[in-house]
């Protein structure tokens, strides 16, 4: 029975003393992450400009108004159109007068050189 114990124990060191299993080979290492080059600032956001208001639509528009303040003139049934300074007056006047008057009115505002008068005289307008 002694054997049969020492046997057991023989064994049981044996077991004890086995070495573990092997552990996995060791995966390579990641290179250190290198500091990300600074990225570039965004470009400047350009804001666009507004759009300049048309010297002609200006011109005409200030024409316009100076046959609405004319009391004597029928402004809403004459259309007015500038080009470089040259401003047409378009549409009807009951009276020759009145065409006269618009032609002279336009003129006097500040920035018209010229003035094309096609007012058409209409009895009735």
């Amino acid at each position: 029975m002694k054997r049969t114990l020492i046997g057991l124990m023989v064994l049981g060191l044996a077991a004890c003393s086995e070495d573990a299993p092997p552990k996995p080979a060791p995966t390579p290492a990641a290179p250190p992450p290198q500091a990300a080059a600074p990225t570039p600032p965004p470009p400047p956001v350009v804001k666009p400009e507004p759009p300049k208001p048309d010297p002609n639509k200006e011109l005409a528009a200030r024409v316009k108004r100076a046959l609405e303040g004319e009391a004597k003139i029928q402004a809403a049934a004459i259309d007015v159109t500038a080009a470089d300074g040259k401003v047409t007056l378009w549409g009807t006047t009951t009276t020759a007068a009145e065409r006269n008057r618009a032609g002279s009115v336009a003129r006097k505002v500040e920035g018209v050189s010229a003035v094309d008068n096609q007012i058409k005289v209409v009895k009735g307008s």
